[in-house]
């Protein structure tokens, strides 16, 4: 795994824990395996790491849950959002969607894949329905106006 020397930030959705990483490694995935799907409450859990000695909390400090004997989730104990997934290798795998510029970081590989869904092979193949709230402006543009969620800067 390579060290990429990039500063990146990101944080969860209610803006309570924030960090930086000054360097970033280039192991980008989809995780699968089940216990990453109870804990991104999704179908995967899209991963990148950060070095321990490149990451830094700059507003608040996660809550974490120890989801097996090697394993920290961190989490925002304010909004709920999950934030990382920390063994013992020496880094923190960040979630993707955490990052403020997400699409910096595509997947490489997947991993898993015992538990990943029959079906996933086929999501791209899904009808688009458009941007968010294309068919109800009225309610989109009050969840805008209404909006609590942190913007993706400090």
């Amino acid at each position: 795994m390579d060290r990429i020397d990039v500063t990146v930030t990101g944080g969860c959705q209610c803006g309570a824990v924030r960090y930086r990483a000054t360097a970033m490694l280039d192991n980008s995935h989809l995780c699968h395996c089940r216990m990453c799907q109870k804990a991104s409450g999704n179908l995967f859990a899209a991963l990148v790491a950060a070095p321990n000695d490149a990451l830094e909390w700059t507003r608040g400090v996660p809550a974490t849950f120890r989801s097996s004997e090697h394993v920290d989730r961190g989490f925002c104990a304010a909004c709920g959002t999950p934030v990382f997934y920390r063994g013992s290798s020496g880094r923190t795998n960040l979630m993707i969607g955490t990052l403020d510029d997400p699409a910096a970081f595509e997947p490489r590989v997947q991993m898993g894949s015992e538990a990943r869904m029959p079906w996933f092979e086929r999501l791209c193949g899904l009808p688009d329905e458009g941007e968010t709230g294309a068919d109800a402006p009225e309610w989109a543009e009050a969840i805008r106006l209404s909006n609590r969620q942190h913007p993706d800067h400090d």
